[in-house]
């Protein structure tokens, strides 16, 4: 199950920690400026055991592409780029392409961005001295947009090597902490092809949108939170995409499926063709905001 939003709210803990899902993808919460008494530690408490007592995974959700103005790492004289202004400090580059507010891209590589991250003082280390099992990676395909491949061209740098040494380094500092700690990447397929070390430091490839997609920043009840089919044609085609998963699934790697529904046919198709390849499928709705109903377990 993958939650990000609402895990403040009455009951939302109570609800994950009742399921039956063995492996939970959560936002750690407490690192939004709004959420800083969110009580972490006793959130993992209750959710690392499935309710016959058998052990369940906790995944911190982080988004390690982007810098997100509503965390706590953000400071009060950094702003967003927009327009002829840059953003400050200078590694923050551009608006999110898909539509999803307070979101911005980064210059990954950026010492100044890692270090918020990285040593024992840093954000991967903290999680897991919460207690996370392991950390789930958003925007790892931040390498393949076209303003951050013009700064790192600028700096003499290729985003895609520079993407796997920075996972490379999270897993180390997990590491650090927790022996067996977990690294989940979501998206960018196609990397393996690019730098084939990528499938070396992750334990599990995570997929949005093979068959639906929602639009950003809509909400749980809103018409465009799912049911968006996959036209593409090419390598982003369902086909296309199915052959890519396949090779991460050669070399012994979990792939997670993430599509985004409201229509139950739509999902069950999903669950059916996800299954049939092998994938461990969940489709919710893109806001990620509650804890979805769809799986027909």
């Amino acid at each position: 199950m993958y939650q990000l939003e609402n895990l403040s709210e009455p009951g939302a803990v109570d609800t994950l920690a009742s399921s039956h899902f063995p492996l939970l993808v959560i936002d750690p919460t407490y690192t939004q400026k709004d959420e800083t008494s969110f009580d972490i530690k006793a959130t993992l408490e209750k959710l690392h055991r499935l309710p016959d007592g058998e052990e369940r995974l906790l995944l911190a959700y982080i988004n390690i592409g982007q810098a997100e103005s509503y965390r706590t790492y953000w400071q009060a004289q950094w702003y967003a780029p927009g327009g002829d202004i840059a953003g400050k400090p200078d590694f923050i580059i551009s608006a999110d392409p898909d539509g999803w507010s307070e979101n911005y891209l980064v210059a990954f590589w950026d010492s100044r961005w890692q270090a918020i991250w990285l040593g024992m003082e840093g954000m991967i280390a903290e999680l897991a001295q919460h207690g996370f099992d392991g950390v789930y990676l958003d925007w790892i395909g931040a390498y393949e947009e076209t303003a951050v491949i013009e700064r790192a061209r600028q700096e003499g740098r290729n985003p895609a090597y520079e993407m796997v040494n920075f996972i490379a380094a999270i897993r180390a500092a997990g590491r650090t902490i927790d022996d067996d700690f977990l690294v989940v990447a979501q998206n960018a397929p196609y990397l393996i092809d690019e730098i084939p070390e990528f499938a070396r430091v992750i334990n599990a490839l995570a997929v949005e949108d093979t068959w639906f997609s929602g639009a950003g920043d809509a909400l749980w009840e809103d018409t465009d939170a799912g049911d968006i089919p996959n036209r593409h044609t090419g390598p982003f085609s369902t086909p296309s995409l199915l052959a890519q998963y396949r090779k991460y699934q050669a070399l012994g790697l979990p792939v997670f499926s993430v599509d985004y529904c409201r229509n139950p046919a739509n999902a069950t198709q999903v669950y059916r063709e996800a299954r049939a390849a092998g994938l461990v499928p969940l489709v919710t709705r893109v806001s990620l905001s509650h804890m979805t109903e769809t799986p027909p377990w």
